[in-house]
């Protein structure tokens, strides 16, 4: 077994001698299994002949087995909460699929943890309507902490679809996610590039001819550990190993400090976005890019058009992107 030493950096070792698998049985859920005795499932594949019809299958969760010893561990995390503001709401809900991986496909699940908290306060009605969680499934729980700490503690990557929400919550109630590999499902795979419309959770799984049922945090842990499990279209890289590769390679942050106001828009179709400076960071637009050196060329050339400029930047991996310390 050969490990691409580069990758040891950032705790996760690629394999060099291995070459792209066909998806197992295992792989494949039942409920879309071809030549199904089911006789719906022989009325869709008689549709689908036709060219005329496209049908989507119901999403099968696949059921727990042990890992193998030698495989590697990730984890898909969710969370549900009072609002949208990192620093202040609450966690009403937590789920979480543990998988195996080998080879950057995924083997199997290996546990799955889903809780609910009640909050300091009553659910706002707009959470409600989102997330289907009332007054009355909270009342009276509690997330264990010891159980989450204890269900992560020997993953080495940690997945979410919208990472720059979940970890930062996550690290607030479980500092232990604060030293785990994060990688982001909805943006560490350039999901247009490959052909698809959007990285919407519910989106991509049409797009592999699933439906499921929204919203709920261990439904779309489910949902993304499916897509991850597929192949890009036209390839034979598994949506998690491409995931895997953004993950591995270090970015830069550029912060265009003091930019010319004009020019806010400039930047905002760049890619910038802005800081508002009360975490402590700068206020200021920044920059998550792979070629520092190139990008701050073009801020001394476009934007402050001064050849001695000091530009901040800062390294990032997958130990900090998504967090609140960059």
């Amino acid at each position: 077994m050969i490990i691409q030493q580069s990758n040891r950096r950032y705790g996760l070792p690629r394999l060099l001698n291995s070459a792209p698998q066909n998806p197992t049985e295992a792989e494949i859920p039942a409920s879309i299994a071809m030549n199904s005795p089911d006789p719906n499932e022989s009325m869709a594949q008689t549709l689908e002949a036709t060219g005329n019809y496209r049908i989507l299958r119901r999403l099968v969760p696949r059921t727990v087995e042990p890992a193998v010893a030698c495989h590697r561990i990730g984890l898909i995390v969710d969370f549900e909460t009072t609002g949208l503001d990192t620093s202040s709401d609450e966690v009403i809900e937590i789920a979480a699929v543990k998988f195996s991986y080998a080879d950057d496909r995924i083997v199997s699940i290996a546990g799955t943890l889903q809780a609910f908290q009640q909050p300091s306060a009553p659910i706002p009605p707009a959470i409600t309507a989102l997330t289907g969680i009332t007054d009355e499934m909270v009342e009276g729980q509690k997330i264990d902490g010891a159980q989450v700490e204890q269900f992560v503690s020997d993953v080495q990557i940690t997945i979410a679809h919208h990472a720059d929400f979940d970890r930062k919550i996550a690290e607030r109630f479980w500092p232990i996610f604060a030293h785990r590999h994060w990688a982001c499902s909805a943006t560490g795979i350039d999901w247009k590039r490959h052909g698809f419309g959007g990285a919407r959770l519910p989106y991509l799984l049409a797009e592999f001819g699933l439906f499921h049922d929204a919203h709920r945090a261990l439904d779309d842990c489910h949902a993304t550990l499916e897509i991850l499990a597929r192949d890009l279209p036209g390839t034979s890289t598994s949506c998690l190993a491409a995931l895997l590769d953004r993950a591995r390679r270090p970015q830069h942050r550029l912060w265009a400090v003091d930019a010319p106001f004009a020019l806010k828009d400039v930047l905002k179709r760049r890619g910038y976005r802005w800081n508002d400076g009360a975490d402590g960071r700068p206020k200021s637009w920044y920059v998550d890019v792979d070629d520092a050196n190139a990008e701050r060329a073009y801020l001394i050339r476009e934007i402050y058009q001064q050849a001695d400029m000091d530009i901040v930047a800062r390294e990032i991996s997958s130990l900090d992107r998504f967090s609140s310390r960059i």
